[in-house]
This record gives C-alpha cells, sequence and structure tokens, in this order.
C-alpha cells in the first residue's frame, strides 16, 4: 500500500484517500458562510507533562534518573455537512540522558521507554451526518473497553495511535456497536526507532449492550496481521459481563467476568490455541472504593497469551515486570484499594490508590513473585494535576528481575 511522509511518521494510504477524496467537499465548504461557523466552534488541543522517572533494577549497572517532557498540540474543527477534521502533533523530548530510551544506546540504564519522537499524533476526518453512526477515518486514538485489547498506551509520554477507519453505530438503543479496520499502528517508540510502527492489515469489532438492568453485555473479535511481528498475528474471540447490584442504598456490588479464545492468524506460523479469563467482585462506599481479582493469561510452554495492541501497563502491575506474557502464561491474583478525598484545602480532590499483586505461572503454577504499587493524585483544577506513583516488584528465579520505581509528574490539559 502506498505511503507517503507525514512529519516524520507515516500515513496509510486508506488516510490519505480518504483525506483526497474529502477534499472537494472540504474545499467547497470553504467557499460557503457556514465553513466560518465550523471554524469559529474550533477546540485547541493542549496536553502538556512533565516527568521524573526512577527504576531501580536487578541486571544494569545504573539506576535510571529520566526527566522527559511531553507535548501534544492540535485543533479540531466544527462540524459543516456533518464532516469536522482533527489534527494534532506530539513532541517528546528527553531532558538528561541517564535512562535506556529504547533508542539512545544507554543500556547500562534499565528502560524508560520515552524516547525523543517527534510525529503527527492524530490527523483524522469525521463524519456524523447520520444518526446514530459515526465515521473516522485517518490517524487516531483507540480505546476499546478498558484497553485490555485496543488501546492508547496513555501512561507512556508518546501515546500509541492508529491508521484507520473506524465506524460507530448506535442506532439501535443501548447497543453501540464498533467497526475498525487498521492499516498500521503508530507504537510508543516514537519516530526514530526501528521498532516505531506495526504494517497492518487488521480488523476489530467490539459489540456493546447495556439495556438491562444492572448488567452491561460485550462481544468482540480482533483479527490481527501484523507484518512485523508475526507472531503476535492472531485471532482473539471474546466477551465480558459486567455489573452493578445494590446491596444497600449506598453500597453496590461490582461484578465482572470475562473470556475469551485466542488462535493463530495469518502468517503466525505457531499452532497457538490460548484463552484469557478475569474475575473481579468490588464495591463503592463514599469515597472509598475495593475489590479483588483474578486474570489469567494461558501459556503453551511456548507462546503466552498476547495482547500487543493493549495499554499494558494497566495491567500486571505498573513495574511492566510481565509486558509480554510468559511462555507458561501468568496468574494474577490481586487486590486494590482506593479513596477521594475532597475539598483538601485548596484542592478539589486527591485520589489514592494501592494495589497488591501476587504472581504465578498459570501452566507450572511456579511463584513469579509480588508487587505493590501506591498512587497519589492531587487535582488542583480542572487542567492540571500532580502525580506521585511507586512500584515496587519482588520478582523470583523463574520469574522478571527485581525492581523499584517512582514517578512524579505534572499535567496540564486545556
Amino acid at each position: 500500500m502506498m505511503k507517503i511522509k507525514l512529519g516524520s511518521r507515516i500515513v496509510s494510504g486508506v488516510s490519505l484517500v480518504a483525506l483526497l477524496s474529502a477534499a472537494p467537499m472540504m474545499s467547497g465548504a470553504l467557499a460557503a458562510d457556514s465553513i466560518l461557523e465550523a471554524l469559529d466552534e474550533s477546540k485547541p488541543i493542549l496536553n502538556t507533562r512533565l516527568r521524573y522517572e526512577f527504576v531501580d533494577q536487578t541486571g544494569p549497572a545504573d539506576d535510571a534518573n529520566a526527566v522527559t517532557a511531553r507535548i501534544r498540540a492540535g485543533l479540531e474543527t466544527g462540524s459543516y455537512l456533518g464532516f469536522s477534521v482533527l489534527g494534532e502533533i506530539e513532541v517528546v523530548k528527553g531532558l538528561n540522558n541517564e535512562y535506556n530510551s529504547t533508542t539512545n544506546s544507554r543500556t547500562n540504564f534499565p528502560v524508560v521507554a520515552d524516547p525523543d519522537s517527534q510525529e503527527v499524533n492524530r490527523l483524522q476526518i469525521k463524519y456524523t451526518g447520520i444518526d446514530g453512526v459515526a465515521l473516522t477515518v485517518g490517524r487516531q486514538r483507540l480505546v476499546l473497553d478498558n484497553a485490555r485489547f485496543v488501546g492508547d498506551v496513555g501512561w507512556r509520554q508518546n501515546q500509541q495511535t492508529f491508521d484507520a477507519a473506524v465506524a460507530e453505530v448506535s442506532a439501535i438503543d443501548d447497543l453501540k456497536v464498533t467497526y475498525g479496520y487498521i492499516d498500521s499502528v503508530q507504537r510508543i517508540f516514537g519516530s526514530e526507532s526501528v521498532n516505531g510502527s506495526f504494517e497492518s492489515d487488521s480488523h476489530i469489532v467490539n459489540a456493546k449492550y447495556s439495556g438491562l438492568d444492572w448488567v452491561t453485555l460485550t462481544a468482540y473479535a480482533y483479527l490481527l496481521d501484523l507484518e512485523e511481528a508475526p507472531v503476535l498475528s492472531t485471532a482473539t474471540y471474546g466477551g465480558s459481563i459486567s455489573g452493578s447490584i445494590p446491596v444497600s442504598e449506598d453500597i453496590p456490588l461490582n461484578l465482572s467476568a470475562e473470556y475469551a479464545i485466542q488462535s493463530d492468524r495469518a502468517n503466525n506460523t505457531a499452532n497457538i490455541d490460548l484463552s484469557y479469563y478475569k474475575i473481579f467482585a468490588g464495591t463503592k462506599l463514599g469515597g472509598f472504593t475495593g475489590g479483588v481479582a483474578y486474570e489469567v493469561l494461558e501459556g503453551d510452554g511456548t507462546n503466552g497469551f498476547s495482547t500487543p495492541l493493549a495499554t499494558l501497563h494497566a495491567f500486571q502491575g505498573w513495574a511492566d515486570g510481565f509486558l509480554n506474557t510468559p511462555a507458561n502464561g501468568i496468574e494474577d491474583l490481586f487486590a486494590e484499594v482506593g479513596y477521594v478525598f475532597k475539598d483538601v484545602g485548596p484542592l478539589p480532590k486527591i485520589v489514592t490508590k494501592a494495589v497488591y499483586h501476587d504472581f504465578s505461572s498459570e501452566r507450572t503454577g511456579t511463584d513469579l513473585g509480588d508487587e505493590l504499587d501506591l498512587l497519589v493524585k492531587a487535582v488542583i483544577n480542572p487542567h492540571l494535576s500532580a502525580t506521585a506513583k511507586f512500584a515496587t516488584l519482588d520478582g523470583t528465579s523463574a520469574g522478571p528481575a527485581d525492581r523499584d520505581k517512582f514517578w512524579f509528574q505534572i499535567d496540564f490539559n486545556l
């Protein structure tokens, strides 16, 4: 498929075709008075983040002390004849060199996967001129459900985006169906990395029904064909059920269960037949939340259940010891508690959370270690927040290396 350079990244032919096909309509609109109204309704996009990340990990000779900055800036127009345009650039810059960014050759330090990058993060045309239908073509952000299978990897400085054509249909009450064709994946490793993108011929389908009392049903199919990573080319079919049962007037019992199966697809030469499942129970009382969960990704001794488009940092612990599922799979039994303090001095809100994980091998039962994660986030105003976060992973000889991580960051969103 034809490729053109757009800044320092690549926009797929599917995005280019959409832009060119829409050009006559958009250029015609430029001569109409109503285009001025659409432009007047445009919304600026601005997101900045300054972060310090410390990593002490068994193996590398030195500790990482990474100071990085990220800025995203762009504009989303108002709608004219159902069409709107969004464009956004992203720049990530390291302010020191005491970490392995994956592209700076500083391998004596642990990895902090925030390499320098300059790119077109999003460039999309959206059409909403049909009731209950939204069509988006171009480079865009995709997050489905809890991002376990498709996400934007929002924790890292460089956001993951997709060159894709996506249809969202909600014409039937309480039912939303999303279909997407993904032509390429712009990964978190940046514009200068050989691992910066996946060429793709992938299809994603996600259907969610919320018309039942206390229960939401979800079904999905993720059919991945990734040219640069054929071992990750898989077909995954699954579904989940989630709901909230009122135990009393102020106390809900939140329950969810999910199951998926995965097989090899496209040019994947492996014989994959693996399962994923997760169960969760939790509650909320005032500012307090708590829950326990059991999540399993199977392994067959050679391959583990894979989720290459996921926001992986949100799962199996913030220390990122299990970004790739072990060949013998993983069982993660974890408990979490949190409390939101409101109106603390000049601060409208302070969010706290603690999570404890116990990891073991799904196939052999071998102990893989445990992890404690802690978070405090101060919301200063609707645009500004400060976050401190800590993770300590105590691994075993069969698991990942021991590591301690600490982050402090300041976020500003317009």
